[in-house]
C-alpha cells in the first residue's frame, strides 16, 4: 500500500498550434514526392483522433535541417519552460509555495539535458538548496502513470514530505524528414507537446489518493516502441500494432496487477488511460469490457492536444476530476502502455 494524496494538478502547452490538416498537408509536402507509400497512409491523419495538436517550435523550424545541437537546444528551452509552468500550476492548485516542495521527480524521455530539467528550472521555481532531485528517462508513454505512482511511494516512504512530479515530452522534436518509414509517418500523425505536473503528499486535502501500483512487462518486446538514435536524433520505433497487441494481450496482464493488488477488474469504477490514439482507446474499451464511448475524456485530450506520451494521462486525470467524473465510492485506475513493452497501473480511491 501506498497511501499518498495527490493535492494538485497543473499543466501547460506550448503556443504553437497544429491543426491536423496543415500536419498532413506538411507531412506530404516532405514525403509525398520521396516516399511511394505515403499516399495509402494519409487516412491516419484523419482516423488519428485528433483536430489539433501543440508543438514545441514554429512549423518553419521543422522544415529546416536540423540536427542533435539544434533539436537538443530547443528540448532544454521549452522543456523547462513547461517544466516551470506546469510545476507552477500544480503547486497553485494544490496551495503550495515551491519551497514546500521536498523531492521532485522529472520524467522526460524526448530530449537530453544535463543538468537535468529540474535544475534548469531550479533558481526561477524558487525550490530550496536541499530538494532531492529524481530525473527519470526513458518510460515513454507508460512515464505519466509510473511517474506519478514513484513519487507517490516517494511521499509515502517520507511521510509528511511533498513531492512534485513533472512530465515533460517535446514529441515533435523527433520529426525527420529523412525516415522515409511507415513509423515514421505515423508518429507525425499522432504526437504532440505538453507537461503536466502533480503533487503528493501523506497529509493535505485532497478529491482522491493513490494507494497501489504495479506494472507488467512483456518479454521479448524490446521492439515494439522506442527510439532509434540516429546521427540527426531520435527516430521512432514501432515494430509491431499497439491495437493489436492492446487486444490480444492485455486483458491477461491487467488481471495480473489486479491480483497484485488485491482488486477484482469489475471493482474498478472508472479506468483512466493514456490515449495513444483513436485506435489504441478502441482496443483498450474493448479489452476492459467497457461500453463504446466510455473513454470519453480521453477521446477529448487526444482531440485536443495529441498524443504527447507521459503527460498525456495526467491531462485526462486532471479533466475527469474538474468534471467530476471519477466514481466517490470506488476506486478508480490509471492505465498507460509504454516501452519495454510495458503496462503501468496505478490504483486510486477517494480520498477521505
Amino acid at each position: 500500500m501506498i497511501a499518498a494524496r495527490l493535492l494538485g494538478l497543473g499543466r501547460a502547452n506550448p503556443p504553437h498550434d497544429l491543426p491536423q490538416d496543415l500536419a498532413r498537408d506538411w507531412a506530404r509536402e516532405h514525403f509525398a514526392d520521396r516516399f511511394a507509400a505515403f499516399e495509402r497512409m494519409t487516412p491516419v491523419f484523419a482516423n488519428a483522433g485528433i483536430a489539433r495538436r501543440q508543438i514545441a517550435m514554429p512549423v518553419e523550424w521543422y522544415l529546416q535541417p536540423q540536427d542533435w545541437a539544434t533539436r537538443t537546444a530547443a528540448y532544454r528551452a521549452v522543456a523547462r519552460a513547461l517544466f516551470v509552468e506546469a510545476a507552477h500550476d500544480a503547486l497553485a492548485d494544490a496551495q503550495l509555495a515551491p519551497e514546500q516542495i521536498d523531492i521532485v521527480v522529472t520524467v522526460s524521455s524526448t530530449g537530453i539535458a544535463t543538468p537535468s530539467l529540474e535544475a534548469l528550472a531550479h533558481a526561477e521555481l524558487g525550490f530550496r538548496a536541499d530538494i532531492v532531485r529524481v530525473p527519470v528517462f526513458g518510460l515513454g508513454c507508460a512515464g505519466g502513470v509510473s511517474g506519478l505512482a514513484l513519487a507517490a511511494r516517494l511521499a509515502a516512504a517520507q511521510p509528511g514530505a511533498r513531492v512534485l512530479v513533472v512530465a515533460v515530452e517535446l514529441c515533435s522534436l523527433s520529426f525527420r524528414d529523412d525516415m522515409l518509414s511507415k513509423a515514421n509517418i505515423v508518429a507525425t500523425a499522432l504526437f504532440g507537446d505538453g507537461a503536466a505536473a502533480a503533487v503528493l503528499s501523506t497529509e493535505g486535502p485532497a478529491q482522491v489518493a493513490l494507494v497501489a501500483a504495479s506494472e507488467h512487462l512483456w518479454p521479448e518486446t524490446l521492439d515494439v516502441m522506442g527510439w532509434d538514435v540516429a546521427p540527426h536524433g531520435f527516430g521512432v520505433i514501432f515494430a509491431q500494432s499497439i491495437p493489436a497487441l492492446v487486444s490480444r494481450h492485455l486483458r491477461d496482464a491487467l488481471a495480473g496487477i489486479c491480483a497484485r493488488l488485491a482488486i477484482a477488474p469489475q471493482e474498478i469504477g472508472r479506468f483512466v488511460c493514456h490515449p495513444g490514439g483513436a485506435k489504441v482507446i478502441e482496443a483498450l474499451e474493448k479489452s476492459l469490457d467497457l461500453a463504446a464511448g466510455t473513454l470519453d475524456a480521453e477521446r477529448a485530450v487526444l482531440a485536443d492536444h495529441g498524443n504527447m506520451s507521459a503527460p498525456t494521462v495526467l491531462f485526462v486525470l486532471q479533466k475527469l476530476l474538474a468534471d467530476r467524473a471519477l466514481p466517490r465510492d470506488r476506486a478508480s485506475m490509471m492505465l498507460a502502455l509504454g516501452p519495454g513493452f510495458t503496462l503501468s497501473g496505478a490504483l486510486m480511491v477517494p480520498a477521505a
